[in-house]
């Protein structure tokens, strides 16, 4: 079985965060650490050699591929910032009024913070959580 390559290194995210060339980017790095170590009440920790996540969860597909992966984290990409979010982002409630952003299948991409709502994205991402929470917690009971 192939050895997934998104785990946990020993790198420290701000380090990695004061290697952004981008200042914006960098700063709003800084920014997402502070919302989603808050949010979680998890130190970040590298994912990686671009995830600056926070918490953790076992997964395993039905394909058999399983792995551990970060509850909820971020990568300060070149094009954009890429929020990792899961399942709980598709809820047009929440993103309506969040301002200028795309999403993608789990993830959440935007230029920069100040194209968003802060309050709005501070409730997505803790509707994420929770939401990936609940789907954890359910295939925890069935696996019993």
């Amino acid at each position: 079985m192939r050895k997934n390559k998104t785990q946990v290194r020993r790198v420290d995210p701000i380090a990695f965060i004061g290697k952004v060339k981008n200042d914006v980017k960098r700063k709003d790095s800084h920014e997402l650490v502070a919302m989603m170590q808050d949010i979680t009440g998890e130190p970040p920790k590298m994912w990686g050699p671009t995830i600056v996540g926070f918490g953790s969860y076992h997964y395993k597909y039905a394909s058999g591929h399983e792995g551990d992966i970060c509850l909820t984290g971020f990568s300060p990409r070149p094009g954009a910032l890429v929020l990792y979010l899961g399942p709980g982002i598709h809820n047009p409630k929440l993103t309506a009024k969040l301002g200028k952003h795309k999403v993608g299948k789990g993830c959440l991409y935007i230029n920069k913070l100040d194209d968003v709502d802060r309050k709005g994205l501070r409730k997505l991402i803790t509707h994420s959580i929770a939401e990936l929470r609940k789907i954890i917690k359910a295939r925890k009971a069935a696996a019993r």
